[in-house]
């Protein structure tokens, strides 16, 4: 059997998640819920930004819907969990229909600033509105359960959330490798090109942009249920920002680049705000600037993201060796002094044959076939004098 190094990782990835609970400190546990959850919305950005092409920083905004829609029902009307899951993506998805028919019709530089312009808007909502409790936010918002199996520890609840994020995954990477999502990588391209070929560009932009708001919106519930209490601060237009950064950073055009990205961005967090107040002598949030600034170095020598570096470093999978007997055919087919082989022997062999319909084609494979058997084809009568 040979050596997979991706599924090697993988499985490796599955052991540590497994493990880490059981031996890990809280600390981490608590970084590992958070890069858990981060990793789900940063995954909807490798579709609609790294995939498809549509920049969006507004992502916060369906994060804090899917966490205040199950705070406000939770709370002020006693209902499941469960429930208010569904309720908020059935939502999420009303709303992401509705500014996507609005924004995604805008090209250029429009559309980031669309984003960002309806992103803030939804922080506003939320903090303005009494019913929500404002900007003190809410609290008592329920534990979630299984059965009667509460998941109040935040080791229990790391297993639901990095459960939800590899179900994420798993289903992001089949989309992407389904015929929907090869036509979604076409976007990237140009709308021209794809429509060219008979691709719907509307449709699928709203597709991917439905998506990665309802993936933020699980985010959400999630979040809102580890906290029991949410405020619109995590939801403004700064954190819409820094998931961006993660998913250009891990890699936007992988779906393990969210996780890869959403690990170091909470890393680094956590390091820099520690440490630069003790460099610097004062408190701040100097860790956006060094963000900046890893950006600009990133676009500049690495614009494909980190993920593409490792996958390089990891040793691929040789591809199955063809068998015996199609290799007989095909040395029968490549014979010398066989001809090439017709609509016929290809159908025989598997193949897709397009066959054209225009007579003219015929007649020209018709005369390749009367020259290669060393045939002379009849001259052009000469045209008569009276002519």
């Amino acid at each position: 059997m040979k050596f997979d190094g991706a599924r090697a990782m993988f499985v490796l990835f599955v052991v540590i998640l497994i493990a880490a609970p059981l031996a890990a400190p809280q600390f981490w546990i608590t970084l590992g819920n958070y890069i858990g959850l981060y990793s789900i919305v940063a995954l909807g950005l490798v579709l609609l930004t790294g995939v498809a092409g549509q920049t969006s920083f507004g992502q916060a905004a369906f994060v804090g819907i899917g966490a205040y829609t199950t705070a406000y029902l939770t709370t002020r009307y006693a209902a499941s969990p469960w429930l208010t899951l569904a309720i908020g993506l059935v939502f999420t998805a009303a709303l992401a229909l509705f500014l996507g028919f609005i924004t995604l019709r805008m090209r250029g530089h429009y559309l980031p600033l669309a984003t960002i312009a309806w992103g803030i808007s939804l922080f506003y909502v939320f903090g303005n509105l009494e019913m929500l409790g404002g900007h003190t936010g809410m609290t008592g918002i329920p534990a979630l359960a299984i059965a009667s199996f509460e998941l109040k520890d935040e080791r229990r609840y790391f297993y639901l959330i990095w459960a939800i994020a590899l179900a994420a995954l798993w289903a992001t990477r089949n989309l992407l490798d389904s015929r929907p999502g090869r036509a979604i990588r076409a976007l990237k391209g140009g709308l021209e090109m794809a429509e060219a070929f008979g691709v719907n560009a509307a449709r699928l932009k709203i597709i991917a942009f439905v998506y990665a708001a309802l993936l933020a919106c699980t985010s959400g519930w999630l979040y809102a249920h580890l906290q029991r209490f949410v405020n619109p601060t995590p939801f403004g237009i700064n954190q819409g920002i820094e998931y961006l950064f993660m998913a250009v950073i891990g890699g936007a055009g992988s779906v393990w680049g969210a996780v890869l990205g959403a690990t170091l961005i909470t890393l680094l967090k956590e390091v820099l705000q520690d440490y630069l107040p003790r460099l610097l002598g004062r408190t701040g949030n100097f860790e956006l600037v060094v963000f900046g600034l890893l950006m600009v170095l990133l676009l500049q020598f690495a614009r494909e993201g980190l993920w593409p570096w490792i996958e390089r470093v990891l040793p691929k999978r040789r591809p199955r060796p063809i068998p015996g007997h199609a290799r007989g055919r095909l040395r029968h087919l490549r014979a010398p002094g066989r001809l090439q082989p017709d609509a016929h022997h290809l159908r025989a062999h598997g193949a897709l044959v397009h066959e054209p319909h225009h007579r003219g084609h015929h007649a020209g494979a018709a005369g390749d076939d009367h020259q290669r058997d060393g045939a002379e084809l009849p001259r052009p009568r000469a045209a008569a004098a009276g002519d």
